[in-house]
């Protein structure tokens, strides 16, 4: 069975790692978002995987040239251009020519269990008919959720239904195992509110003309990541699964606990004490005399100084933590230094949940404990302070001294203006 995956969009909501790169390169736990969910297919059976790419498709296309030589033997990767990006059902419209059977379909958003795939796939076999995956969710009003009959079999999708409204709890979890008569389908359907052409709407059709989808909710971790935060929780949740080796060089003195992973050329200082699950990428050094605490990865060519502390965060490749420095439940930017004893708050006085401007909204994250979004190329001067949620834009510089307690858009200075009084002494 082929697979493709949507991952064409501009992931607004994840700036400011997506000013720099497409959003299914950001890297988490060791690898870029779709190389998790390419790996896990490809465990599956999956052999040819068709992927939709649009907001820099450079940057995807020099991706994917890579990888063909590096991983994934004998699987064979397409790649297709959705030239304009308007909704998922648009999408497939660039996939049709690829195209002659039953096919795995994945929103490039959706990052899950390996398992989850699996499950997916057997449901096929048993049923011989379209799959709908389905997830649990709170609160319904933030989901397109479907009405099931007493077989499974999804009568009716509605989108964002008020929580009084709604038929269910169970939520499109965007894995889809879909008939070749969804491209007739896609053909006849209308934009819809959101000016987007949307893959549920087709469907529905395709329903409404006699064909039999069934719901199979998912049993393992599924996260829709549509914002910054979630790629902390995707981070924590891959970290627990992985199986991490050790392949750099531990001084004396250095204690590793629990599963940490080091890669090659890689140095732990003597007096770091890194508590896992951990995983620290490769030509990286790390102390002497700091603290890595659980769920955090570190990448590529990274420098943490002295006497630092990390917790359950992601720091990008290329990166120096200057020493006396915190960071907390954050994600760092690539090529970004930070001056000595920059200190990064992730919990509020008040211990309430944090906010974080999406597109010009507060939205809540919660999550008590948060810190920042970095993005690449960011310096700090020395003692510079977060605050909890703030977001930081590329290739800006913070002047020492200074407490951020606001969002700094790209190529940014700030500085604080002393007026500064010379006395006569003795």
């Amino acid at each position: 069975m082929k697979a493709v995956i949507i991952a064409a969009g501009k992931g607004t909501r994840m700036k400011p790692f997506t000013l720099s790169r497409p959003k299914p390169l950001i890297p988490v736990a060791g690898k870029p978002l779709i190389e998790h969910t390419i790996t896990s297919l490809n465990n599956c059976g999956i052999t040819e995987i068709i992927v939709v790419i649009g907001y820099m498709k450079a940057q995807m296309q020099n991706y994917f040239e890579r990888i063909s030589t590096q991983l994934f033997q004998g699987l064979k990767i397409t790649l297709v251009e959705q030239n304009e990006q308007k909704g998922t059902a648009h999408a497939l419209k660039f996939v049709e020519d690829f195209i002659d059977e039953a096919f795995m379909l994945i929103n490039g958003d959706i990052i899950t269990s390996e398992k989850n795939f699996e499950d997916v796939l057997k449901r096929y076999d048993q049923k011989s008919a379209p799959i709908f995956s389905l997830t649990q969710v709170a609160d319904p009003s933030n989901f397109g959720i479907v009405d099931l009959d007493a077989d499974d079999r999804i009568k009716k999708i509605v989108e964002k239904p008020a929580a009084e409204n709604a038929p269910s709890n169970l939520a499109n979890a965007g894995i889809y195992i879909l008939p070749p008569q969804i491209f007739d389908a896609v053909k006849e359907t209308s934009v819809s509110s959101r000016d987007e052409y949307e893959l549920t709407d087709s469907i529905q059709k395709l329903i409404d003309n006699g064909f039999s989808f069934y719901g199979h909710t998912l049993s393992e971790w599924w996260v829709d990541c549509g914002l910054p935060w979630d790629l902390l929780r995707i981070n924590e949740q891959i970290l627990q699964e992985s199986k991490l080796r050790n392949e750099g060089e531990v001084e004396e003195g250095a204690r590793l606990k629990g599963p940490v992973g080091v890669g090659k050329n890689s140095i732990i200082r003597a007096g770091a004490y890194i508590q896992g699950p951990v995983l620290i990428g490769m030509d990286s050094e790390i102390g002497p005399n700091n603290y890595i605490r659980p769920y955090t990865f570190v990448g590529n060519d990274v420098r943490i100084g002295n006497a630092v502390e990390i917790k359950s965060s992601i720091i990008f490749d290329h990166t120096r933590i200057g020493h006396l420095s915190y960071v907390g439940d954050s994600i760092i930017g690539e090529n970004c230094n930070f001056g000595a004893g920059t200190k990064v708050a992730n919990l509020r006085l008040d211990n309430k949940t944090i906010k974080v401007t999406i597109k010009g909204k507060r939205v809540d994250s919660g999550r008590r404990k948060l810190g920042i979004f970095m993005g690449d190329n960011v310096k700090t001067g020395i003692n510079v302070s977060f605050m909890p949620g703030v977001k930081i834009g590329p290739s800006s510089a913070i002047g020492s001294e200074i407490v951020v307690s606001r969002d700094v858009s790209a190529n940014s200075f700030l500085q604080i203006r002393q007026d500064l009084e010379t006395a006569e002494w003795r």
